[in-house]
């Protein structure tokens, strides 16, 4: 179900694994950055979409954020010109439509969960990438009592009257969902609306370990749930990794910043803590 790895893994997921050769990091979504000349900064580790019931925001979070003078999400979501931009970027090109890519049995299928769950068939998003379709699925898996740390994190950051910003652009996010085709995607999207009970499974784990902290056994069903696709891995994660580090380096050298990543990010030895430290930093787990 690579599509569904995608989404969590962007837009929806969770933390990891070990930060050296030798030594597993200790449980903790929530990081100290210091030294190499940068001002102290914070990694937080977020989950994109859970229920409401499942989300807490703790204190320590909440003192990282007060100490810090800028927010850097992997987008900058407070720009007004996004959702616009996601959308243009969403769109399939050459006048296909979905229906392009399944048969028959698949698009009803997805039609009617829609239906149900959402109130609009899947006409409405016709002329859509998959990736849209497979959002849909899972926002209306979780309801409407759905939660979002990243959208918390914005909201504080407001009222505190300081700057959001990104990591990446929508452009270069949407196309690492480019990379795969739309054919499969849209059969993950099918396989997982037939195992509903994995769907249930899989996000009763995911958010049991998130809420423990547990990033090691975060990152080890991260490497179960692609299937061990080392290429998948790479492009979703490892890549964009290493990509962030320089930029962490260069947004943190005026100011003390508060980044906020999906928690997928955050482990392996090709993740962000380790990879940080192999850059010469002082990173530090916060504890309670």
């Amino acid at each position: 179900m690579k599509n569904l790895k995608n989404i969590f893994t962007l837009a929806t997921l969770i933390v990891t694994f070990l930060t050296g050769f030798a030594q597993q990091n200790e449980n903790s979504l929530l990081w100290k950055v210091e030294g190499n000349g940068i001002k102290t900064s914070y990694v937080f580790g977020t989950f994109h979409m859970l229920p409401k019931e499942d989300f807490i925001l703790k204190d320590k979070v909440k003192d990282a954020l007060q100490a810090t003078q800028l927010t850097v999400l992997e987008l900058d979501m407070d720009d007004p010109a996004m959702q616009t931009e996601m959308m243009q970027l969403s769109a399939l090109k050459d006048n296909k439509t979905l229906s392009e890519f399944m048969d028959a049995e698949e698009y009803a299928l997805i039609d009617t969960y829609l239906k149900e769950k959402m109130g609009m068939g899947l006409d409405n998003f016709k002329t859509f990438k998959p990736l849209l379709v497979s959002t849909m699925v899972m926002m209306g898996y979780l309801g409407k009592d759905m939660a979002s740390y990243e959208t918390s994190l914005i909201k504080l950051t407001k009222e505190q009257e300081k700057e959001i910003k990104g990591l990446e652009t929508v452009a270069f996010q949407m196309s690492v969902f480019d990379e795969q085709p739309y054919e499969q995607q849209l059969d993950e999207v099918v396989k997982l609306l037939k195992e509903e009970k994995y769907m249930k499974d899989m996000f009763t784990k995911m958010i049991t370990l998130y809420k423990n902290e547990n990033i090691e056994g975060l990152y080890d069903y991260m490497d179960d749930f692609f299937g061990q696709d080392q290429k998948q891995l790479d492009r979703m994660l490892h890549a964009r990794n290493a990509n962030w580090i320089p930029k962490i380096g260069e947004y943190s050298q005026e100011q003390a910043v508060f980044y906020g990543v999906g928690a997928g990010h955050l482990g392996g030895d090709q993740g962000v803590i380790n990879l940080l430290r192999e850059a010469g930093y002082t990173v530090t787990s916060i504890q309670e």
